[in-house]
């Protein structure tokens, strides 16, 4: 109805105003709570056009608009805004479209350009955190809700399958990891461990055999005792405790972690790591084994964990295939004169003129840094993807500057799809115990996080009951999707921009804006339809609207125009926050109004028809969300 009286009032302008008017003039906003109405055209812009007081203004649109556009009732003019009131049939004609269009508010399937999104993107060294969760079901969703809108969309990752926080797993293992009686060291298979999780395990002990090392060179430094330690660093260590003096207990904090770096850089353990990387790079046989060995574990654990969340990739990229491919680029640019290079044969790109700085792209020694890494990888995507119009880097918001920088990198290259790449940037989880550190152990592993939630849901769903006649395996299937359901939309309702504070207790409670809140009214639905054996293919020609049932309807209408928004601005919170507004308003009227044993035969089945398409919309909403929608809790 928006775009109908859009397109009306600049077609019929030079009648109404005397003149053509442009796009800008007509400016409509959602109707106050407070007053009739149920679209709301801001008047101002057209007052100058007509020579009059805003109120004389609204009158003139308003008696036009009545006379012209079908599916108004009448419109209300009050104080340079006039609210337009739609017909009882207009709202009937809505809900019939919804109740008789299968994929509501979806576009027809690729019909829009394709687009890659990218989302997980772990380090092989350790398993899936609390972290590692917002990125994924945030990057999953907004695939979902870009294919929604039409789209093709291609999903991927780039696992980070090397560096030197690869070998502290391997070296740890190699040195740490007991020899059973058959003299094997631990493996999945002889523990019973996730691969992933023994990885992690061995990163932890390399950590802690670095900070007792580490420890143990400080407290020589402290008694004077220098040997082995180069005069460079002696003479830093030095001029640091000396800095120390008269200074308040925060700035010798600092002081220390400094002499902290010095001593871990000196470690014996660390240099065994860095030493493993070199054999690594050289392909060394016994070391190339171990890392297939031991990343061949961990995959195998990722992958049980992906099938636990319900996600899954089109395409994987490996860093250790992909970090020397924007070399070549590298070179290519510095000969067109995109980058320079300094007299230590080091390359660099100056960025000053755009607001940013000089980025190093490539080292004296001509290996690639990370910023060499993606953009290769971008440009290798786009040949791999011919169709591609744009890419979505899901990635936390440390690495804002990164992609600002590697956007204008490839648009300096000559690629002009490079303004079609979006990095989708989120804050940080945090737990009420502050942050998490990987290296001394204190994540929340995602596998673990995941039980949890699921267990808590069984708990609860057991202490309610209603769950006569399903067997053991359905509720099994219950718990796990009202557990995932709940982890899953509460990290997504916040926008994700936003760092968020994390607690499990909340994300599983049946009430409040919640997942289980949300699929409970689902399932609410599903047997209120089943009990009055109701067939969705019923129009509604004619029936009274009660204020509760007109809201309704219209929160059902914006589900499209949300959709098109989240896909717009890549914010699932959108589409989560909409749908619980929904279910609001649907739980009031459930609660106020007789449905299954209305008398009046033409009431019941207005009131039947708006259950079934709050339940279509609740269910299309939670499936892009990631969320299952339960017919039964």
């Amino acid at each position: 109805m928006e775009q109908h009286i859009h397109q009306a009032l600049l077609e019929a302008a030079p009648q109404l105003f005397g003149c053509t008017i442009t796009e800008e003039h007509i400016q409509f906003q959602q109707t106050r709570k407070d007053v009739e109405g149920d679209l709301t055209l801001v008047v101002f812009p057209f007052v100058k056009l007509l020579r009059c007081s805003p109120q004389e203004a609204g009158e003139k649109i308003k008696t036009w608009i009545e006379a012209h556009i079908t599916g108004v009732s009448h419109c209300v003019a009050i104080n340079g805004f006039l609210n337009i009131v739609f017909t009882n049939d207009y709202w009937l004609k809505q809900l019939n479209q919804i109740q008789q269009t299968p994929m509501y508010g979806f576009a027809e399937p690729a019909s829009k350009p394709t687009v890659m999104v990218e989302y997980a993107s772990p380090n092989t060294n350790k398993p899936l955190h609390l972290g590692h969760l917002r990125n994924i079901f945030l990057g999953a969703s907004v695939a979902e809700i870009l294919k929604a809108v039409g789209h093709k969309v291609v999903r991927t990752q780039v696992i980070n399958d090397r560096g030197i926080h690869i070998c502290k797993s391997m070296l740890a293992w190699e040195k740490f990891s007991p020899v059973n009686d058959k003299g094997e060291r631990e493996t999945p298979v002889n523990t019973g461990l996730k691969g992933d999780k023994l990885v992690g395990k061995y990163y932890v002990e390399f950590d802690k055999a670095l900070q007792k090392e580490a420890k143990e060179i400080i407290a020589n430094w402290l008694s004077g005792n220098f040997s082995d330690t180069p005069e460079a660093i002696k003479d830093a260590v030095l001029n640091f405790q000396k800095a120390k003096d008269g200074k308040d207990e925060k700035a010798q904090a600092a002081i220390d972690d400094k002499i902290k770096e010095l001593a871990k850089n000196q470690t014996a353990i660390l240099q065994e790591a860095k030493d493993m990387l070199v054999r690594w790079e050289a392909r060394d046989p016994q070391v190339y084994l171990l890392w297939t060995t031991m990343n061949g574990w961990v995959y195998e654990g990722f992958d049980a964990t992906y099938s636990q969340m319900g996600v899954s990739f089109d395409k994987l990229y490996y860093e250790s295939d992909t970090f020397l491919l924007g070399k070549d680029q590298v070179m290519e640019g510095l000969k067109r004169g995109v980058f320079y290079q300094k007299s230590d044969g080091s390359v660099w790109i100056d960025l000053s003129a755009d607001g940013l700085d000089e980025k190093l792209v490539l080292r004296s020694d001509g290996t690639a840094v990370y910023m060499t890494q993606d953009i290769g990888t971008a440009i290798d995507r786009f040949k791999d993807f011919p169709d591609l119009h744009g890419m979505v880097y899901t990635v936390g918001n440390e690495q804002d500057y990164h992609f600002k920088v590697l956007f204008l990198i490839l648009q300096k290259l000559g690629y002009a799809w490079a303004k079609n790449c979006f990095h989708l940037s989120y804050g940080m989880v945090d737990l009420p115990s502050g942050k998490m550190k990987s290296r001394e152990g204190t994540v929340v592993d995602a596998d673990d996080l995941m039980e949890e939630v699921i267990d808590k849901a069984k708990t609860m769903t057991q202490e309610r009951g209603h769950l006569e006649g399903l067997s053991n395996l359905e509720r099994e299937q219950l718990y796990t999707q009202i557990g995932l359901g709940g982890l899953k939309y509460y990290l997504l309702k916040v926008d994700p921009k936003k760092r968020m504070l994390f607690n499990p207790e909340e994300s599983i409670d049946l009430t409040g804006n919640t997942g289980p809140f949300l699929q409970y009214t689902h399932a609410r639905i599903c047997t209120l339809l089943e009990k009055a054996n109701y067939a969705s293919e019923t129009l509604i020609e004619t029936a009274p609207l009660q204020a509760e049932e007109k809201e309704i309807i219209k929160q059902l209408a914006l589900f499209e125009s949300t959709l098109n928004e989240a896909a717009k601005v890549y914010s699932p919170a959108l589409l989560a926050n909409y749908t619980y507004e929904l279910v609001k308003l649907y739980n009031t009227f459930y609660q106020s109004v007789k449905i299954v044993i209305e008398p009046n035969h033409e009431v019941r089945q207005l009131r039947l028809a708006l259950s079934a398409s709050v339940k279509q919309v609740l269910a299309q909403s939670l499936n892009l969300l990631g969320v299952e929608a339960p017919t039964r809790m």
